[in-house]
C-alpha cells in the first residue's frame, strides 16, 4: 500500500453482515448460472438475475459512499432475497 494513502476503517459488525448476505446470494446467483448453463433452464433469469445484483449492489453501494449498513443498500438484498424466494417458489412448484 501507498504510504500517502491512510488505512480504510474497520467495518462494524451490523456491516460485516448485511456484506456477508449480499456475498452470500451472489454465490447462490453463480451457483444457478452455473445450473441454468449447464440443464438449459432458466437460462435468461439466471444471467439476469447476475446483471441485476451487479448494477444493484454498485449502484447501491455508490450512492451509500459506501456504508453496507445503508438503508439503500439493505433493501437491495432484501430485494434479492425475495428474487431467492421466488426461484424457490418456482422449483418446488416444478418437482411437484
Amino acid at each position: 500500500m501507498n504510504e500517502a494513502e491512510p488505512d480504510l476503517p474497520a467495518l462494524a459488525p451490523v456491516q460485516k453482515r448485511w456484506a456477508f448476505g449480499a456475498a452470500a446470494l451472489f454465490l447462490i446467483a453463480i451457483g444457478f448460472l452455473g445450473f441454468a448453463l449447464s440443464t438449459k433452464v432458466m437460462q435468461v433469469f439466471a444471467v439476469g438475475w447476475i446483471v441485476l445484483m451487479i448494477f444493484g449492489f454498485v449502484g447501491a453501494l455508490k450512492r451509500a459512499k459506501g456504508d453496507f449498513a445503508h438503508p439503500l443498500f439493505k433493501s437491495q438484498v432484501m430485494l434479492h432475497v425475495m428474487a431467492l424466494g421466488l426461484l424457490v417458489a418456482v422449483i418446488v412448484r416444478a418437482v411437484k
